[in-house]
């Protein structure tokens, strides 16, 4: 039986509340967002008995550095244990970083109706497609070797989707990433915890 994985986006950002696209850019979680984690790591006890066992990794990037921090705590770990993945950051939206999508329309609208033709598919110019992703992370899929929590960003999280699930590539780029909660891969299944409402 693999691995499960418990799954978790960073915490809101200022850009998040102002639907800037972050990619890899190294912002920072808000106070919502440092909310967001501590809750997290409040369910986490509750969810995983024996969550002190997990194998605790995240993106380098900033926020997500902060959010694990801020939920190791929550649930009464240390803050400092967990390791950083490079194959865990956040998708590269290219010249498209820091802009919204209504800017994004306005500017490059050309090459944003060939991204909405193949979402999985498309590169911005500089940056990654979601098939990209993929490949950078079926090494790291490979390596777990143990029940593990994750704290990453939506765009990996979508291209885990197409990879432990039978969600199409079609259908990840739409699927909402809800910051607050968790996604456990387990046995070519996914759930939300706790579950949208």
């Amino acid at each position: 039986m693999a691995p499960t994985i418990y799954f978790v986006r960073h915490g809101e950002t200022a850009w998040n509340a102002e639907g800037r696209l972050q990619g890899q850019r190294d912002t920072q979680l808000n106070d919502r967002g440092r909310r967001q984690a501590d809750e997290v790591g409040g369910f986490l006890p509750r969810l995983v008995p024996d969550f002190a066992a997990l194998d605790y990794v995240a993106s380098p990037l900033q926020r997500t550095r902060e959010t694990m921090e801020r939920l190791r705590v929550a649930a009464g770990l240390p803050a400092e244990g967990f390791r950083r993945d490079d194959r865990l950051r956040e998708i590269s939206f290219g010249i498209w970083e820091g802009m919204t999508w209504k800017e994004i329309r306005s500017r490059d609208n050309a090459n944003a109706a060939i991204r909405d033709k193949d979402r999985f598919g498309y590169a911005p110019r500089n940056g990654e497609s979601y098939a990209m992703v993929v490949e950078r992370l079926r090494p790291f899929i490979a390596d777990i070797a143990r029940d593990t929590l994750v704290v990453s960003h939506g765009g990996v999280a979508r291209a885990l989707l197409t990879m432990l699930t039978d969600l199409s590539t079609s259908e990840a780029p739409s699927v909402p990433i809800w910051q607050g909660r968790m996604l456990v891969f387990s046995d070519g299944a996914v759930r939300w915890t706790p579950a949208p409402e």
